[in-house]
């Protein structure tokens, strides 16, 4: 007991000392124990170099690279004459019209090459939650504990533009990932394709075939 009282007033004294000194005031040199985290071996923006030949920190885009954003101020930063494939059709890469809204519509053609990509790519990325039909009831589901999958042929989803899904598939919502770093802008509005596509089989009927495949499926 002795010695417990002898150390609990050790750390007393010990706690009391070290706050004691918050708020105070040194001219002293401060104490670094992790000096990196105030004095970092960095390049400063709009620098000197001297390692370079043309002097500056700044170096130009290496060719080949991927800029980021959607470059929707690309006009204002670069010369008139400067393009590129996101300057150029913004809406393949936002999901978003000339006014800031969702995109309705593709903003590229959809063909029978463009629906397979999105049939392949759905069948990877997709269906494994929400189903070959896109009614919520994929593999995943089956295991207990799995979280509410969405189905994609609510009125809700039939309604929500397509570049918001085009943005839900990019960024991901809820319970459900990011698929922007696995597929390609191109590939991501092929799977909005398909989805409509299985939308619209859903509450399909044979009529609504076309005369020249019924022959193919013994209609």
């Amino acid at each position: 007991m002795r010695y417990f009282i002898g150390i609990w007033i050790f750390l007393i004294i010990a706690v009391v000392s070290l706050l004691g000194f918050r708020g105070s005031k040194s001219k002293d040199q401060p104490l670094y124990v992790f000096p990196d985290m105030d004095w970092q071996a960095k390049y400063l923006p709009q620098g000197e170099n001297k390692f370079f030949a043309d002097g500056r920190n700044d170096r130009p885009m290496v060719p080949g690279t991927a800029g980021r954003g959607y470059g929707n101020q690309l006009a204002s930063v670069f010369s008139a004459d400067y393009t590129d494939p996101v300057s150029e059709n913004p809406p393949l890469y936002s999901g978003k019209d000339d006014e800031g809204e969702w995109m309705r519509g593709f903003p590229v053609e959809v063909n029978d090459e463009f629906m397979l990509l999105g049939q392949q790519k759905y069948d990877i990325f997709c269906a494994v939650c929400h189903g070959a039909s896109g009614d919520g009831n994929g593999v995943v589901k089956q295991y207990e504990g799995a979280t509410l999958i969405a189905s994609l042929l609510q009125e809700r989803l039939m309604a929500m533009p397509e570049g918001e899904i085009f943005n839900t598939i990019t960024h991901g919502k809820l319970n459900m990932g990011a698929y922007g770093m696995k597929l390609r802008p191109d590939e991501r509005w092929a799977v909005v394709a398909y989805v409509r596509a299985l939308q619209l089989a859903s509450s399909a009927s044979v009529d609504d075939v076309p005369e020249q495949f019924k022959s193919e499926l013994g209609l």
